[in-house]
């Protein structure tokens, strides 16, 4: 059986996710962006992964956000992205925001990792290369080094704009002051930070207090990682922790030991505030995560288009109730 061609839905952006204008700049991202960090690497379904990526593009979501350490092993979720970009979307690049990050570990040795002036531009040039592009449109450090002088990190940031290696700026997991302290340098740099992004979710409001203020003043736009909590504000840990799931692996950011009797009964009671709602318990999580405008985009990963889906069905109903933001705001806390 010969396999059709892919060719992208003409009515992509009439039906889209919709978009929302990142901080005070004029690029727009939509409101759900595709991460592949999982489910993108040498030992996932590489058919599945490419339909994945189709059927976002189809549904206008175009922010595809990656980092050099991504996949398994390490560097093949870009390789992978970049072989389907080259089959499906060659002429269609310019309809898609492509991120990528360098920060933690890639590669052994004292230059592997960190901020350094020497690991961010050599990774991003390796980046370059596993994606086949002349350019990324965001570069992240993606986190911060305190072992390297901020100037020297944000220097390198800069200067890979200038060099046109990358379109925009991003840093992530940053504490505030060292924040303030990168938007600062980077603005006197004429590059000024496009975009930061960081842990949020019902159960990890922080970022709320300590960085929505000073990327509001900036004119920084913001971008959620783990809006699901890794899985847990799904129905999959309801009745415990399955065999095989993220929890259950002795590996990962996800233990068993969060997965208390407490977190339990929380995500039953929000599971069913979902289900009043017309929802399930991801779809309400991202909305959530929606329902301000300090949120420009939510990052999801995906296994399956069913999931992506899922997700994408969310944003029928963005809209809370002071009551369930009250209710959401104490089993949160």
């Amino acid at each position: 059986m010969v396999q059709t061609a892919y060719s992208p839905n003409p009515d992509r952006y009439q039906h889209s996710v919709g978009y929302r204008f990142c901080g005070k700049s004029g690029l727009k991202l939509p409101q759900i962006s595709l991460g592949l960090w999982h489910n993108f690497g040498d030992v996932d379904d590489a058919e599945e992964a490419e339909k994945m990526i189709q059927f976002a593009f189809d549904h206008g979501i175009t922010h595809f956000d990656l980092a050099n350490n991504y996949g398994t092993p390490a560097g093949s979720a870009e390789i992978n992205f970049g072989k389907i970009l080259k089959k499906n979307f060659a002429s269609h690049r310019d309809e898609m925001v492509i991120s990528t990050k360098a920060g933690h570990e890639m590669w052994p040795g004292p230059y592997g990792d960190g901020g350094s002036r020497k690991y961010l531009i050599s990774s991003l040039h390796q980046s370059l290369k596993r994606m086949n592009l002349d350019y990324v449109d965001i570069f992240y450090s993606h986190r911060y080094d305190p072992n390297t002088p901020i100037e020297e990190t944000m220097g390198a940031l800069s200067d890979m704009v200038k060099q046109g290696k990358a379109l925009y700026i991003g840093l992530s997991k940053y504490p505030e002051e060292k924040a303030r302290e990168a938007f600062r340098i980077l603005r006197e740099n004429g590059t000024p930070c496009l975009i930061y992004q960081d842990r949020y979710n019902i159960f990890s409001r922080n970022i709320e207090r300590s960085h929505f203020p000073l990327l509001k003043e900036n004119g920084i736009g913001f971008i959620a990682f783990s809006p699901l909590a890794q899985g847990i504000l799904t129905e999959k840990y309801l009745h415990g922790i399955p065999e095989h799931s993220r929890a259950a692996l002795s590996y990962g950011f996800l233990q068993k030991s969060q997965i208390t009797p407490e977190v339990l009964a929380k995500v039953q009671e929000l599971n069913q505030m979902a289900h009043q709602r017309g929802q399930t318990m991801a779809q309400m999580a991202l909305a959530w995560c929606l329902r301000t405008s300090d949120v420009n985009s939510v990052i999801i990963g995906a296994s399956s288009v069913n999931q992506i889906q899922e997700n994408i069905d969310a944003l029928e109903n963005i809209s809370f109730t002071d009551d369930e933001l009250w209710r959401i705001g104490e089993l949160g806390a």
